[in-house]
């Protein structure tokens, strides 16, 4: 699963996201996926994201927790891989260069949002 996010996140707009990762976790806590089979990863796309504030950094955060390696941030713009090492979590949250090398990291392939 692939989560496209853009523009500005912070405290007004972050919570589609937050839903969307609330969601794509949910009845996979176990961490088997609906088939039995290992759960998908949740890759989030943010290379579209000029923006995010504390609210976001937690909402992160709690979902890292709540899905662990399942969930990876893709292609985080500049700004958004300044904050992560400014805070230290580049080195806590999976991040990728791309959605294509998240969602292979473990060997899973892409798909699109939704499906």
């Amino acid at each position: 699963m692939v989560i496209a996010v853009t523009g500005p996140l912070d405290i007004d707009t972050v919570a589609p996201l937050e839903a969307a990762l609330r969601e794509a976790g949910a009845g996979h806590r176990d961490g088997a996926g609906p088939d039995g089979g290992a759960a998908r990863p949740v890759v989030v796309d943010l290379s579209e994201v000029d923006f995010a504030d504390s609210t976001t950094v937690n909402v992160l955060l709690q979902q890292h927790a709540a899905l662990g390696s399942r969930l990876r941030l893709a292609a985080p713009s500049p700004g958004l891989l300044r904050l992560f090492e400014l805070t230290g979590l580049d080195g806590v949250l999976p991040l990728y260069g791309t959605v294509a090398e998240a969602a292979a990291a473990d060997g899973v392939a892409a798909e699109p949002a939704g499906e």
